[in-house]
């Protein structure tokens, strides 16, 4: 077996059930079962689909902050409240918690990683209180 380096921004990294390890092409695949590394240049909020809600119902998610800065949103749980943010400055993670309803936005451009499960995930377009 040759090893070799991996571009991290132009390839996911599937985590599979029987201990292998796969570069895949970058698409978000809702049906994978398995754990996904995946490692994003972002430039703008649009970048980081900032006007959407997105949820993990089958695992939780670790979101880094590799470069620059980021805050992660959860959606209130309750009528009334208020998003709950979290900013990430750069060599910093959160643990979004499986079922919660999270966004990102970005202070500046950034690098950012994430590890879920991608299986079972959902988007909903966000709307202005």
């Amino acid at each position: 077996m040759t090893v070799a380096p991996i571009d991290l921004f132009a390839s996911f990294i599937q985590l599979q059930q029987d201990g292998q390890v796969h570069a895949v092409q970058p698409v978000f695949d809702m049906e994978w079962n398995g754990w996904q590394v995946m490692a994003f240049r972002v430039e703008t909020d649009a970048d980081v689909h900032a006007d959407h809600w997105e949820v993990h119902s089958e695992a939780d998610e670790v979101v880094s902050c590799l470069t620059g800065g980021i805050r992660l949103y959860f959606r209130p749980e309750q009528p009334g409240e208020e998003e709950e943010e979290i900013r990430l400055a750069a060599g910093t993670a959160a643990i979004v918690p499986r079922g919660r309803w999270h966004r990102l936005a970005l202070d500046g451009p950034s690098d950012i990683m994430s590890v879920t499960r991608p299986s079972g995930s959902r988007l909903e377009k966000r709307t202005e209180a």
